[in-house]
């Protein structure tokens, strides 16, 4: 049964998120902890486990209190990690999570953006203080700019008015100018620092990588000008997974405070960026899309029974653009 703020959707298509990793155990006790707080649990308490983010349907039921939506309903949405997936015909969702899909997109068009825009979003709103007020006239480095987050990053930044230095890879050039990169950078023929000693000092950088990219933010970023780097790969799972929740958390708090620390001292904010679901920056980020201003970029679309073909193609690393499923017959 329905509760009085959940919304059932069933879904036409659904987006492969980064769940390769998840897949093979990664963030195991953070899950075992947000679904059994009281941490009284059995030994593989995080199945069944339904894995996905993603959804694009038909809204079918509704609770009590959901006001803003009604069954028949297109919508789409990007469901928390501590909720059950979206790899099934049907998802439960709370209404705050969930806006009305882009007109101008098809399911299976929508199905590939929400969890990555999302992503985009807080890290450069919540994280880098960024927006469309105070981002024209902006500098902002993305590294690792051809992914998910990193296109939508992009799409996002140029709509907003900012600047953008992408750094990818040679064979990802004509889609990130496509999707409106001012500069690239191909880290693949020279040092990337090498390539940045040429550019300009950086108003915020978005690491989508991890490893030894916040050494760049000390020597390319405006010091004491309010200028942040934000990345999205952070210690927090691993921590937990390998220390436990209680000792994991003390040592991520611990390596994030440090950090801080060090680059405030220098005059550099630091932070890190982390997924968050939201209904009404769906919202805000669908009109971005109906405007013609953020699109999806597909590679393939795949029948339900193909999941593990999807999964298979993923890990062998040859992805271009998000490969989406086909959960039912959206013409049914």
């Amino acid at each position: 049964m329905l509760g009085r703020m959940n919304i059932l959707c069933r879904k036409s298509f659904l987006h492969l998120c980064r769940q390769l990793a998840v897949a093979d155990g990664y963030g195991a006790n953070s899950l075992n902890m947000s679904r059994d707080p009281l941490h009284v649990k059995m030994s593989g308490s995080e199945f069944p486990l339904i894995l996905g983010r993603d959804v694009s349907g038909t809204v079918m039921e509704c609770g009590l209190n959901v006001k803003y939506f009604k069954p028949g309903d297109q919508v789409w949405a990007a469901v928390p990690p501590w909720k059950q997936g979206s790899f099934a015909e049907f998802v439960v969702a709370s209404a705050n999570e969930v806006s009305l899909k882009p007109k101008s997109l098809s399911h299976a068009e929508a199905a590939s953006l929400p969890y990555v825009a999302l992503t985009a979003w807080t890290a450069l709103v919540n994280s880098c203080g960024l927006s469309k007020e105070k981002c024209p006239g902006k500098r902002v480095l993305i590294i690792g700019s051809s992914g998910g987050v990193g296109t939508a990053a992009i799409q996002l930044l140029k709509s907003w008015g900012a600047h953008v230095t992408a750094v990818c890879s040679g064979n990802a050039f004509t889609v990130m100018k496509d999707l409106g990169a001012d500069d690239i950078i191909d880290y693949t023929v020279a040092s990337l620092q090498d390539q940045l000693k040429t550019k300009d000092p950086f108003d915020a950088i978005l690491d989508n990588v991890g490893g030894t990219s916040e050494e760049l933010a000390l020597q390319y970023l405006k010091p004491w000008s309010g200028a942040t780097f934000v990345t999205l790969v952070t210690p927090f799972l691993y921590n937990n997974d390998r220390l436990g929740i209680a000792d994991g958390m003390m040592r991520t708090g611990v390596t994030l405070v440090s950090k801080v620390m060090k680059h405030y001292c220098k005059g550099i904010h630091y932070r890190w960026g982390f997924f968050a679901p939201s209904g009404p920056f769906l919202d805000e980020i669908g009109e971005l899309v109906d405007a013609g201003k953020i699109r999806p970029v597909i590679e393939d679309v795949l029948q339900f029974s193909d999941v593990r073909k999807a999964f298979q193609k993923l890990e062998a690393g040859h992805a271009r653009g998000k490969t989406v499923i086909q959960v039912v017959d959206p013409k049914k």
